[in-house]
């Protein structure tokens, strides 16, 4: 079948047949070149891809660990206004202890006093 792609170049000059043979090498080679380029291209399609994939699954982490975080600040208020609140009670019931102590001193001194009226 090649035969009959190249009868269409009978009689033709050999200058002419030198300047066929010259585009055809360059069509060649333009089309070797267009391969590699597709290639190139395809190849560079596919880390694009890659790359949005791994920005996306970063995106998705970064989220993962911003909600966590929040989570995290969340619990520490809540343990902070716990601390708070017991560190108050705390102090409320040292002062009912120290007025209590103070109420039993009271309440030994009037006792001793009333053993000494007694005594007497």
């Amino acid at each position: 079948m090649s035969w009959a792609l190249e009868e269409w170049k009978e009689g033709l000059s050999a200058r002419v047949l030198q300047k066929i043979h010259e585009l055809e090498s360059q069509v060649d080679k333009l089309k070797k070149e267009r391969q590699q380029r597709q290639y190139q291209l395809e190849t560079l399609e596919a880390a694009l891809q890659k790359q949005k994939q791994k920005v996306e699954n970063e995106k998705n982490e970064s989220a993962i660990l911003k909600r966590e975080n929040q989570s995290l600040m969340e619990m520490c208020d809540n343990l902070e206004k716990a601390k708070q609140k017991i560190s108050h009670d705390l102090q409320v019931k040292e002062s009912q202890v120290n007025i209590q102590s103070g109420q039993l001193n009271s309440s030994k001194k009037d006792i001793e006093r009333l053993e000494q009226e007694l005594k007497r």
